[in-house]
């Protein structure tokens, strides 16, 4: 079967002022008012295009995050989002949860650049999960639930801890990743990487771009609960009452780098 039919080139216009960031878009979710969500690895900000026509996304808005969630870092260090989903009147997105290392430039001498290897940081917004109401194409911090009047939508994220979040600090003893989140590994390097976010149910399923384990990459699940409007928490989960549960998904090498629902299955863009 010829599937070549169904790829099409697609213009997306941004405002002047995001240019530079075009190379640097991490996460994407098309919703069903025929709005194009977009997140970048070096801002702190979801961009928003709207359908003209089958060619053409324009109408370009930038939310900034910090006007919906408090970021525990200021707003120029970026939340890396590598993942979006939307369910349920939420625009969910995450942040890559990893370290990272500085890389080599063309305009550096080798001992310069060698020294830039030996740089490691990561960043408190980068451990970001959170949630905001979507409702008719606009992000509110607050607001009823279209379908619910009884029902108050609020923009909330994954508590944060002194080790990221819930997540991670659940995470560090874990058999196979505990090692990777405390040794602090970049996530280029193999080390703790999410990328990909999607909802089934009550339950979210993120997946990680590293540590792949011999061939094995892993995709992770959690349930949230809502410890007060701007706070969510980690339920117990599966026989072992667990905070999360472990998927492995043999991609002989792979990591995951994005997740999608389609109906009931699920569909894992690797690399």
């Amino acid at each position: 079967m010829n599937d070549s039919s169904f790829l099409n080139k697609v213009l997306i216009k941004f405002e002047d002022g995001f240019k530079k960031h075009r190379e640097d878009l991490s996460a994407v979710r098309f919703t069903s008012d025929k709005h194009l969500w977009i997140g970048s690895d070096e801002t702190s900000t979801i961009e928003r295009l709207s359908f003209i026509d089958n060619e053409t996304f324009d109408t370009h808005k930038r939310f900034y995050v910090k006007d919906f969630i408090e970021l525990p870092e200021p707003e120029d260090q970026e939340i890396d989002i590598e993942g979006l989903a939307y369910t349920d009147y939420y625009l969910w997105f995450v942040g890559s949860h990893s370290w990272k290392r500085k890389k080599p430039k063309s305009n550096k001498t080798d001992v310069e650049n060698i020294e830039r290897l030996a740089k490691i940081k990561t960043e408190s917004n980068r451990y970001i999960l959170g949630r905001i109401p979507l409702v008719e194409g606009e992000l509110f911090k607050s607001c009823q639930h279209p379908e619910d009047p009884d029902t108050e939508l609020s923009a909330a994220k994954l508590k944060l801890t002194q080790g990221g979040n819930l997540l991670m600090d659940a995470l560090s003893t874990d058999p196979h990743l505990g090692y990777f989140v405390s040794a602090t590994i970049p996530g280029k390097d193999n080390g703790f990487d999410i990328e990909g976010i999607v909802i089934y149910q009550n339950r979210l399923f993120l997946g990680l771009r590293g540590p792949v384990l011999r061939g094995w990459a892993i995709m992770l699940e959690i349930e949230l609960e809502t410890i007060s409007p701007e706070v969510l928490s980690l339920k117990e989960i599966g026989e072992q009452n667990l905070h999360y549960k472990k998927h492995f998904i043999y991609l002989n090498g792979l990591g995951i780098r994005d997740l999608c629902l389609d109906g009931s299955d699920l569909l894992i863009l690797a690399g």
